[in-house]
Order: structure tokens, then sequence, then C-alpha cells
């Protein structure tokens, strides 16, 4: 609370410089209003800038009115409007969804293609064959084993 007893000090310092004459002085506190190009541009993109924004206005206006007249008749015919625009929505829909898909299965298709052509078909195809191959001797080998177990356990069954 000692502390708020005593005055604030504030300093002030001046932004303007005169110089050591007067009317030297007087000039340049005159050069730093608008230049005459500012001036100009001003008065030239005045009048295009109040003039756009008057059309603004004036469309916003007829939006507005328009807006107000239609209502009605969208009230009137929304049962046939929704509907319709339920059913354009779920076309155009469904057509991006089919191009898309489209697009998808070329590019898959062109992915596959390519795959293939880098790849040394022969050599996968006699790979192949003998997976297959060896597959069919292992269930020939398996169907014979089991043919002879069922033999050996028929037999078993007449001793018995």
């Amino acid at each position: 609370m000692a502390d708020r007893s005593q005055p604030h000090q504030v300093q002030v310092h001046s932004t303007h410089h005169y110089g050591g004459g007067g009317a030297k002085g007087f000039q340049r506190h005159q050069q730093q209003g608008p230049s005459t190009g500012k001036i100009l541009a001003v008065m030239a993109l005045l009048p295009v800038g109040g003039t756009l924004l008057a059309l603004a206005g004036l469309t916003l206006m007829g939006t507005v009115i328009g807006l107000l007249l239609s209502t009605p008749v969208f009230l009137l015919f929304s049962p046939v409007l929704v509907p319709a625009a339920l059913t354009i929505g779920l076309a155009v829909a469904s057509f991006l969804t089919s191009g898309a898909l489209g697009v998808t299965g070329l590019s898959s298709l062109s992915w596959v293609l390519n795959f293939f052509r880098r790849t040394s078909v022969p050599e996968q195809l006699d790979h192949a064959k003998r997976r297959v191959q060896d597959a069919a001797s292992y269930a020939g080998q398996k169907t014979k084993d089991m043919g002879q177990e069922i033999q050996n356990k028929a037999q078993e069954g007449k001793r018995t």
C-alpha cells in the first residue's frame, strides 16, 4: 500500500520536428498529408465501390423477394419435389459410385496385368505345375494308405 501513495511519472516525447527555420518546418508538416495520387485513387474507386455495394444490396433484396414469393409454391409442391429431389440425389450418387467402382476395377486389372508382365510367366507356371503334381501325388499316396488300412481292418474283422 505504501507504493500507491507515490505519484506516477509519465514521460511525453514530441514526435514533431520542425527544424531550424519556420518556413522549412511548415513545408515538412504539409508533406505528411495524403498525396495527389492517393486522393485521385480514392475519388476514382469510391463511385465503383458504391455502385458495387448498391448492386449487392439490390441482389440481396431480389433474392429475399424471390424467396418470399416462391416459398408458398415450394410448400404446395413439396410432396412432389422432395421425393423428386431424393430420387435425383440418389441417382447422381449411384452414378458417381458406379464410376468410382469402375475406375477401381480398371486400375486393379491394370495392376494385375503389369504384375504378370514384370514376372516371368513360364517359370511361375512350371512352379504351379510342380505344386499341383506334388499335391496330387500326396493325395494319391494318402488314398492308397487309407485303402490299405481299410483293407487290413476288414481282414482283421473277418478273423475275429
